[in-house]
């Protein structure tokens, strides 16, 4: 790696600013979670709301893939069969 090839001094600097940057986005995240509990949701109820984003995700996928396969097969760009489906460019 590029690392391996820097004097350890610079090598400990760069691990630095990396816990440093990762100690502020921890920081950040917590500020955001309080936030959001003091909102009244639940840390479940956040929990929910990220599993069933990673399955729309999934399942938008997989869609995609799926109009990919079929845009091959009939010789046309998946943009073109967003209307033929009442899809939106932005879904």
């Amino acid at each position: 790696s590029p690392r391996s090839f820097q004097p350890n001094g610079a090598s400990e600097e760069a691990l630095r600013c990396e816990i440093e940057e990762l100690k502020r986005k921890d920081l950040a995240l917590d500020q955001e979670i309080a936030q959001l509990l003091s909102e009244g949701y639940s840390l479940e109820e956040l929990d929910k709301h990220i599993s069933l984003l990673h399955e729309y995700n999934e399942i938008k996928d997989a869609g995609q893939m799926l109009l990919g396969k079929l845009a091959v097969i009939r010789g046309v760009t998946t943009k073109q069969l967003y209307p033929e489906y009442d899809l939106e460019l932005s879904d």
